[in-house]
């Protein structure tokens, strides 16, 4: 799966590959000259590309075509993630930026039990960043989805305000998505709770702000199944699946 990211956009019919992607490309894929790989910058070009030079510490490719890359979902989606115990934010992460997630607000609700220090967040957040680049990269996406700094609720409710859609999914009840979602909508906020879900309060702060609280049925599904059902299921509401 030789899908690589660029940080620059690419204007020439050649390109040399450098830093951690080249390492990738000579010791862990251990490709060969004459090889296809694919890049995408972040104008969203999808450059085909054949490999001319490859040593231990960059790779020269000579770009065989150019096109818009296809490949991201026509709507824009924000996961406000209540952070949950342990290591279940590494799968969400890493599950929805392949399901086409476009950012992820890592955030700190009223039932939340993981609190971590400012230190350890920052870390932790470089980490999901690294996962999000891999997830990207595996799924073959147009962008490396961005994690964010972690925030707190009433941050991420302020946040969620320049999506045209904010959804709450609560254990309690709500509406169905494909009934919040008659209509499609460009950009949309998702509220996802730690293992003890969310207070009345947060809902109702959310509904306020003029969004809706959003049910995924009878089921109590666990704090790392939630977002990736969710997710699913937007996505297959926008026609994006």
């Amino acid at each position: 799966m030789a899908w690589f990211f660029t940080d620059e956009n690419i204007t020439s019919d050649t390109y040399v590959i450098s830093g951690e992607n080249a390492r990738h490309i000579s010791k862990s894929l251990r490709m060969k000259k004459g090889e296809e790989l694919t890049l995408v910058t972040p104008d969203n070009t999808q450059c085909e590309c054949v490999l001319t030079e490859i040593t231990a510490e960059y790779s020269a490719v000579q770009i065989t075509e150019k096109r818009p890359c296809e490949n991201e979902p026509d709507v824009f989606v924000t996961l406000y993630q209540a952070l949950p115990k342990g290591d279940k934010m590494d799968y969400i992460v890493q599950k929805c930026v392949e399901l086409g997630i476009s950012r992820i607000v890592p955030m700190l609700s009223a039932r939340c039990v993981s609190r971590p220090d400012a230190k350890s967040i920052k870390k932790k957040c470089e980490r999901w960043q690294k996962i999000a680049l891999q997830a990207a990269m595996q799924s073959r996406r147009g962008i490396i989805p961005q994690v964010c700094d972690c925030v707190s609720f009433e941050k991420a409710a302020q946040m969620s305000l320049e999506s045209e859609k904010q959804i709450i999914f609560y254990e309690l009840g709500g509406e169905k998505v494909n009934k919040i979602l008659d209509k499609k909508p460009k950009s949309i906020a998702m509220f996802i709770g730690s293992e003890g879900g969310f207070e009345q309060s947060e809902v109702d702060k959310i509904i306020a702000n003029g969004g809706s609280p959003a049910t995924l049925g009878k089921r109590i599904l666990r704090a790392e199944t939630a977002p990736l059902a969710a997710l699913s299921i937007i996505m297959f509401q926008t026609d994006n699946f």
